[in-house]
């Protein structure tokens, strides 16, 4: 256990980079000339000694200031020490005889996460492995409940009727890409996915939504659940949700909300209200492993109406036999999608236990502070355009050439400019910045869209200060400036 410490501190916390910089290319070369499976072991100090130096040592370092790409925070201490807890203890959430404490703890959490996001006594929860499939789970219920009351039909036994191929669910167009993965995955296809524009904000428009309904209809297609979202991978928008629940029940959709990212301002006193109308969603999809600062995976997937489990329950006789629910046993395993599960709730319960609540909130609303004056110091620099006000911790930007290029227009110099900086901020190991597409041309008319390339600062780390980002914003500039001037030469 000292080796590990020993090498975790000296390749992760010890690190003075985000990144070593090392291509794939180069990694590939280094990394696949070992034997992954050799005949003799080497031992276990040699085995630690050797993932340290070539594998820690070319990590992304989430713990690092100016690791500011994506949505993969830097673990709390509490988390980390749960992960080994956890992974020593080797529960699997999927019976009371595998999980006797694990389960009754992940329940308990479970009911206060509900009513931590307004839901009611009737309310239920399971942990999942994240966004991905707690949105998967959402439309899943959906799906299968909309075939149940439309057509008699129990999918779990009977599968999808020919009908099926009219149903729809509505997301917004920056939406999360899963509600499409899920709708593949389900048998509806990806076209089932109906893309509702937003506004200026990044936020589904309602009226467009009221439009993309009456066009469904009248096309005699059954749109069946409506997707919100409260913090969009891109610029942490948040959906008008009230708005949105009054469509889902005047037109009798399941409303999912996808808070993985945006959950946590549940936690916050301050800001909650942006949340405003989730608890009269059907279900909602949380991540921990964002910003509830817990080590990947870690996710719930939270249900209003917990008799709707009952659209994917199954018994088997080794595992969860019928006679333990009539004796009140609690087998996980019917609330999930997964059979072997493990105890990820451990890891947000002990951070809770030893923060509190007012602990993590403090920690997420640095964060959205420090994301409005780095937007802020974006803003008042010429050589930038901000391209987003923050909701949360996103903060999408582009740099603005201060020369042209002769073969090229503006916008598309502009793209090959910005693309360029974020490569080389990661080969030379200067910051792990997020790169995107933000369609802004046409948005209005009937003109053809183009999409901009952007930069993007997911500053999750509650360490990371307005230096640091000022400090990262200057290598851009001197990176962009030294790309024109080879250019003009």
């Amino acid at each position: 256990m000292d080796r590990t410490v020993d090498a975790v501190c000296s390749s992760v916390a010890g690190s003075a980079a985000p990144y070593s910089g090392r291509t794939y290319e180069e990694l590939a070369e280094e990394l696949t000339d070992v034997e992954a499976i050799p005949d003799r072991g080497v031992g276990l100090d040699a085995a630690i000694d050797w993932v340290a130096e070539h594998v820690l040592a070319h990590s992304a370092i989430v713990s690092d200031p100016r690791c500011v790409a994506h949505l993969q925070c830097p673990p709390l201490v509490p988390g980390l020490v749960a992960e080994t807890l956890l992974s020593a203890a080797n529960q699997s959430l999927d019976s009371w005889d595998q999980s006797p404490a694990a389960t009754v703890v992940e329940e308990a959490l479970v009911g206060e996460l509900c009513e931590l996001f307004g839901y009611d006594g009737a309310a239920d929860g399971v942990f999942t492995s994240g966004g991905t499939q707690s949105n998967l789970m959402g439309l899943l219920l959906a799906r299968d409940r909309r075939v149940h009351e439309t057509w008699d039909r129990w999918v779990q036994d009977e599968g999808l009727p020919p009908e099926a191929d009219s149903l729809r669910v509505l997301c917004s167009e920056v939406g999360h890409f899963t509600a499409k993965q899920a709708a593949a995955q389900l048998g509806l296809g990806e076209d089932a996915v109906v893309a509702v524009p937003t506004d200026d904000d990044f936020r589904m428009d309602p009226a467009a939504l009221d439009r993309s309904i009456a066009r469904l209809r009248e096309e005699e297609l059954r749109p069946f659940a409506l997707v919100g979202t409260a913090g969009t991978t891109d610029f942490g928008s948040v959906d008008p949700l009230s708005a949105l629940a009054d469509r889902a029940e005047a037109h009798d959709l399941w409303f999912h909300v996808d808070a993985a990212y945006g959950g946590a301002l549940a936690l916050s006193d301050e800001h909650r209200g942006t949340l405003a109308g989730i608890e009269r969603a059907d279900s909602i999809a949380v991540d921990f492993h964002k910003l509830f600062y817990q080590p990947i995976s870690c996710g719930a997937f939270l249900l209003r109406d917990g008799a709707n489990y009952r659209y994917i329950d199954r018994n088997a006789s080794y595992l969860n036999p019928e006679e333990d629910e009539t004796a009140g046993v609690p087998n996980l395993v019917s609330k999930s999608v997964q059979t072997t599960r493990r105890f990820d709730a451990l890891k947000p319960f002990l951070t809770f236990r030893a923060l509190g609540r007012d602990g993590v909130a403090e920690l997420v609303e640095y964060t959205l502070d420090l994301a409005d004056d780095v937007a802020e110091l974006i803003d008042r620099d010429p050589a930038f355009e901000l391209v987003n006000e923050p909701t949360l911790n996103a903060v999408v930007f582009r740099y603005e050439p201060f020369r042209s290029h002769p073969e090229l227009d503006d916008g598309e110099w502009a793209d090959r400019l910005n693309r360029e900086i974020r490569d080389l901020l990661l080969e030379r190991g200067m910051a792990v910045v997020a790169r995107t597409e933000v369609e802004r041309t046409g948005r209005d008319g009937d003109a053809e869209v183009e999409s901009d390339a952007c930069l993007k600062f997911t500053l999750l780390n509650p360490q990371t200060t307005v230096d640091d980002v000022a400090d990262v914003l200057l290598s851009v500039k001197q990176y962009g400036a030294a790309i024109e001037s080879e250019v003009g030469e």
